[in-house]
Order: C-alpha cells, then structure tokens, then sequence
C-alpha cells in the first residue's frame, strides 16, 4: 500500500471514488459554459489567458511617484498663480493642514508636439512625446494623507486588504514568460509607505502578488535574494523539487486545496524557473553605451531600462516606485526637489517611450504615470515637523491632480478635464480613482464589473462597487 493510500480516511475514500464520474461530467459542462478558465487556472495559474474582449493593450507599466507631485508644476498649468502669488485665493480651501496664499509654480510651461499640449519644462524630455500621451488634469481621491490614498490608488479600498492592481491585471491576463514572475515591483532603498501592501494578492492566490525588487543593488545576487543556488546544479535541484511537490500535493489534497499551500508550491517553481532567465533580464550591463547614454545614470534610469528588459521578455505588470518613503511629499524647497526628482526620471521616460516604440511594443503597453494625489496651489506655511519651518512648499490635495497615459488604446495629444483656474479641485469631467482603474481595465479588454473574484460569500473586484470607464480617453 503506498503512502497516499495510508493515509485516506473512510470519509475520503468515499468522496473520491463516489464523485469521479460526477466530477468529468462537471468539468464538461464547465467548459462548456465558459468556465474552463477556472479550471485552467488551478493547473498554470500563470498560462496567458484571453480577456473579457479584445484590447489593444496587453502589459502595463505603472510609473508611480511616490508621495504626491505637483499637478501645477508639471502638466496642469495655472497663470492665474503668478498674478495671484502672495495674496489670498479664498478661505474654503480644505487642505490636512494650514496654508497661507497663492503659491506660482517657480518653472515655466512649454508647448510640445502638434497638439500644443503645456508641459513644465521639469518634464521637458517627456514632453517630446507628448502627442502620444493623455493628460488628465481632473483626478481626485478620498483623502489627503498618503497611506490610505496608496491603499485606493494601488488596491481600490483606503482601509481593508485588497488585491492590488496588479495581481488582479496577473488574475485575469496571466502572463506572457513562466520563468519570470507576472507582476513585478521595483522600489529601489526599501519599502515604501504600506510596505508589501501596495503590490499584495490579498485573498487572491499569492501566485498573482507582486515580486519585490529592491533595484538600488545593481549586484545580481543582492537585487534578487536567493536567484542562485551555488550547492546544486538545476538537474539536482529539480529532483529534490519534483520530490517536494509531491509530497506537498499530498498533504494539501487532504487540505481541501489550501490557498496557502498552492501559492507555496508556485514560489517554490518559479524561483527554479528564474535562475535560467532572471539573470539574463536583469543585467542591463549587456545593453550597449548608446542605450545607457539614452536613458541617463541614475537609479531611475536603471529601473526604467530593466523595466523595458522585462517588458519585453513577457512579464504582464511592471510597477516602478520612485524611491523609498515618499520623496515627492515636498512639504518644503519644492523647487530644488522637484528639479532634483524630475531629473532623476524625466529622460529615462522618454527614453523608455522611444524604446518600446522601436521594438513595436509602445501600441500593446499601457504606460501609466501618477502619484497618490497632487499639491496645493497654495504654500504651505510653517508647521512643527511638517516643513522645517520654511515657506517654499506646497500640501497634500486630493481634491484635483494629474495622470497621465500613453501607449496601448490611448488617445494621445489629448487632455482630459480641468482643475479650477488655481489648480485646487478638479471642476470638469472629474475621474475618481476607481474611474482610472475601470478605464485600466477596460483597456486591457476586461469589463471591471465581471473581473471579480469570490471571497468571503461575495464577488469582489478592484473597483469595489465604483468606477465608470472614461470612453473620451480611448482612441
């Protein structure tokens, strides 16, 4: 008697054997109705999938700016601003803490392209592409303080665990390369704010939560722990692994196929695939001088060209976080800082879009550039802890900021909505956050309300019961 047979219980006799016949009639008539996804999903929950209807798009890169930049000092211009600076703009202005009056953006704004679209010249590079990106200047959000509009940007819920956008992009397209994980975030120094949070599968399987990268190491074997194993050989290792899973298959059949317990089995197999493939996407050494030349020196810029590395290779869901804590939560010198950021990434953008345009991407990605909310057109006045004391910088404000996209399924050259003529709150065609992720999906050809996923007793989806696709924005 083997092993497995040792250890079935009456109970489980019965119900294996009395439900087989049952069982591949079921699964006939599951597939039947469209269900065989589902199916498909418990043996590869990686293996590409099709979406609700077809899309232009097929991968996203999400380029996040940690902590909330300007809107009116990169993409949503306010002259009123400079004929205001010093005096007051009115007294029902509701930021988190006290600002004093009219604060002009120290940058000048600059046509580009045939649209004539006004970029700050902070994002000068960038805005060389400007006919092929969408601006929109009338996002707003729930709240202004950086965790829980994180939690809503990057999950669709302020305060409770939620899948993020990213595994449920992994849940529902799969992804493109078995050796390389699906969903892949990259935050160079550490975590940010939330932590793990932001790229979590929740109670989806944890196969669909994001791989963290730490890409301040360019050193392999420190910017991904553990990707080598120096004591065995692959063959070696894929002994003991075959072994591993079966006795792991077995202890979880009596388990009830623990979610816990796949997800492990998963880890365990991808981290054997990525020894063969990780090394190579993650060396940007082998990309030639002119293309580093292209994107610049800095830590951003090196995100940005494993970001096409891994693009390009298959991988569904880049997220790229500018840095650790919130370095765009300039509370004060918002002109040094946001010059010093701006220019850490401005050229690796353009060089990333010019890029994907070159290997014929650029029309099947979707790029996304945001932050967790904007800033105050006001400045913010000196607070204990808060701005050093200073009178140089600007609030949070979730009331009105920008974001923009480019890539596949957008309109480009075209600007979405407005702030008030300050820059404080979004006033015409508003898109709520949850509105940005139904669009998000909707270009990657699902219908938000139908991505779902049963937990608890109800269906949940990223957009909780929210969200109206922005159709003005679609080419």
């Amino acid at each position: 008697m083997s092993l497995i047979q040792q250890t079935l219980t009456r109970r489980e006799m019965l119900c294996r054997s009395g439900m087989g016949m049952a069982s591949l009639g079921l699964a006939s008539l599951l597939a039947s109705e469209g269900w065989a996804d589902d199916a498909q999903r418990a043996i590869s929950p990686l293996a590409p999938r099709k979406p609700h209807f077809p899309a232009k798009a097929k991968r996203v890169i999400h380029l996040f700016m940690n902590g909330g930049p300007s809107h009116v000092d990169t993409f949503d211009p306010k002259p009123l601003l400079d004929k205001m600076h010093g005096k007051p703009i009115g007294k029902n202005l509701r930021t988190e803490r006290k600002t004093g009056a009219a604060f002009r953006s120290p940058f000048t704004f600059q046509r580009y392209g045939k649209s004539g679209i006004e970029v700050s010249e902070l994002f000068a590079h960038t805005a060389k592409h400007i006919d092929d990106i969408c601006v929109i200047r009338s996002m707003y959000a729930d709240v202004p303080n950086h965790e829980p509009s994180l939690m809503l940007l990057n999950c669709g819920d302020a305060r409770l665990p939620r899948p993020s956008m990213g595994s449920w992009v992994t849940y529902g397209l799969g992804s493109e390369n078995q050796n390389l994980p699906g969903f892949i975030a990259m935050c160079p120094g550490g975590y940010p704010i939330q932590e793990t949070q932001n790229w979590q599968s929740a109670f989806l399987p944890g196969v669909y939560q994001g791989t963290y990268i730490d890409t301040r190491h360019t050193d392999l074997e420190k910017l991904i722990e553990n990707v080598r194993n120096n004591r065995l050989s692959l063959p070696e290792q894929r002994k003991q692994l075959d072994l591993l899973r079966v006795l792991n298959q077995r202890h979880q059949q009596k388990r009830s196929r623990d979610a816990q317990l796949e997800a492990r089995i998963q880890a365990f197999e991808l981290a054997y695939r990525m020894q063969m493939e990780a090394s190579e996407a993650f060396d940007v050494s082998r990309e030639p001088d002119k293309v580093h030349e292209r994107y610049g020196k800095s830590v951003q810029a090196r995100q940005l060209l494993i970001t096409r590395r891994l693009i390009e290779r298959g991988v569904r869901f880049v997220q790229v976080w500018h840095g650790e804590g919130q370095p765009w939560d300039n509370h004060d010198d918002i002109e040094v800082n946001h010059r010093r950021l701006a220019g850490q990434c401005d050229q690796a953008i353009s060089a990333l879009i010019t890029d994907l345009k070159e290997r014929g991407l650029f029309e099947e990605t979707l790029i996304i550039w945001c932050g967790e909310f904007g800033r105050t057109p006001t400045v913010e006045l000196p607070q204990a802890g808060a701005n050093a004391g200073k009178v140089n910088g600007r609030d949070h404000n979730h009331w009105g900021f920008t974001t923009w996209l480019a890539g596949g399924g957008v309109k480009g050259g075209y600007v979405h909505g407005a702030t008030d003529e300050f820059g404080f709150q979004a006033v015409e065609k508003k898109v709520h956050v949850h509105d940005l992720q139904a669009t998000i999906l909707h270009l990657l050809g699902f219908d938000h309300e139908k991505l779902t996923y049963r937990y608890a007793g109800r269906d949940f989806r990223l957009t909780d019961v929210h969200g109206q696709v922005v159709r003005e924005v679609l080419a």
